[in-house]
């Protein structure tokens, strides 16, 4: 079974996603839905084709060995792809994501221009979280790319696997995938700081390692930035204080008011034109977010957030808003996504009765008007 014509389609149609599944029709996502290509459900013997024809004898032991694996894999002429395989029901399945080949600006994302100062700071810890699918590799990207465009230095990833490529430009960029360039990301994150970076690109933060590797890079005098799977701030905190174990939560509490840069938390909302955007919250680590975070006060932060528009933060119930107001994103899904739906559908409802009270004052007859008639 060629596979080809369905990586062109994605291509073609901006599709995020493609799905491949024993017994279903090859699905594919745009603009977060999913549709199937075709009738035909795909059989046991057609997936083992498809599989054994992307993978190399090395990625085809890994495979067999481990169940499942991550690759990237370029064609010729159409792109280059992120490719996870993995079995379910005794089969195998796969689900593929097309990387564009150009690294998109921070402008062209419309995300907040705070992040170009952040990816440019010296030192600390930059945590970017969200669903799978909301867009952290591709602000990750961005970031790393407006980084390597305006500050010389040595950057360097450790990718599973590498999904945009930097060019050298300001900065050395040196790229390291899982199972290519280095056996784990164990051996990566231990050999790193021996490469002499000031910029240390972690994939994602998956463990209690990575973890501690991530806290002690921002220690050491590096900018480390990486990924976690978390719906906002407050839930990536948690996260990160519930990789250790309790006698050490004072110590990593500690360490994260400390060196803890900023959070940027990502969802994507389908827009007004049919083109999702990106609404993005953002947690700054001020003096009083700090002292919050040693104290172990993570619930207090939202609300310590609201209040600090001035210096760059916003949570993710006034991005809605502002979407909503800036005439992106629809009423309905302004409150749909919200963390808190009555604290924004009782923004939009002052909002928009206040612009009727303009709107009526605008009518009515003013005694100058009675003057000029």
């Amino acid at each position: 079974m060629d596979i080809t014509p369905f990586f062109k389609l994605m291509v073609d149609k901006g599709a995020s996603d493609l799905f491949f599944s024993v017994g279903a029709p090859p699905n594919i996502k745009i603009e977060g839905v999913t549709s199937p290509v075709g009738q035909v459900p795909i059989k046991s013997n057609q997936m083992a084709e498809i599989v054994l024809s992307i993978m190399n004898d090395a990625q085809q032991k890994e495979f067999e060995s481990k169940m499942e694996l991550n690759m990237a894999f370029s064609l010729a002429g159409v792109g280059r792809f992120r490719i996870n395989l993995f079995r379910q029901r005794g089969e195998v399945a796969m689900v593929v994501r097309y990387i564009k080949g150009e690294i998109p600006s921070i402008e062209d994302l419309n995300l907040p221009q705070i992040l170009k100062s952040l990816v440019l700071e010296l030192r600390g810890l930059v945590l970017v979280v969200g669903s799978t699918g909301s867009g952290k590799s591709t602000t990750l990207a961005a970031m790393i790319n407006h980084r390597n465009e305006n500050h010389r230095g040595h950057i360097l990833t450790i990718e599973d696997p590498i999904e945009y490529i930097h060019q050298h430009k300001k900065s050395i960029v040196d790229q390291r995938e899982i199972g290519i360039d280095t056996l784990s990301y164990d051996n990566a994150l231990k050999n790193a700081m021996r490469e002499a970076p000031d910029v240390i690109l972690i994939g994602e933060i998956r463990d209690l390692n990575s973890m501690k590797h991530a806290i002690a890079y921002a220690e050491t005098g590096h900018l480390c930035i990486s990924t976690l799977h978390a719906n906002n701030a407050n839930q990536a905190l948690d996260r990160v204080i519930n990789f250790f174990p309790d006698e050490a939560r004072q110590q990593i509490l500690l360490d994260l008011s400390l060196n803890l840069k900023a959070i940027i938390s990502l969802r994507l909302i389908p827009g007004i034109d049919n083109q999702r955007v990106a609404a993005v919250e953002i947690l700054i680590n001020s003096p009083y977010i700090s002292d919050l975070i040693e104290k172990g006060k993570i619930d207090d932060i939202k609300e310590v957030m609201a209040r600090s528009t001035e210096q760059g933060m916003q949570t993710f119930d006034q991005a809605l808003f502002n979407l909503y107001k800036e005439g992106k994103i629809t009423k309905e899904n302004a409150i749909k996504y919200a963390d808190s739906k009555n604290n924004v559908g009782l923004q939009i409802r002052l909002g928009e009765e206040k612009n009727f009270n303009v709107q009526d004052e605008n009518l009515q007859i003013q005694p100058d008007d009675i003057d000029k008639i």
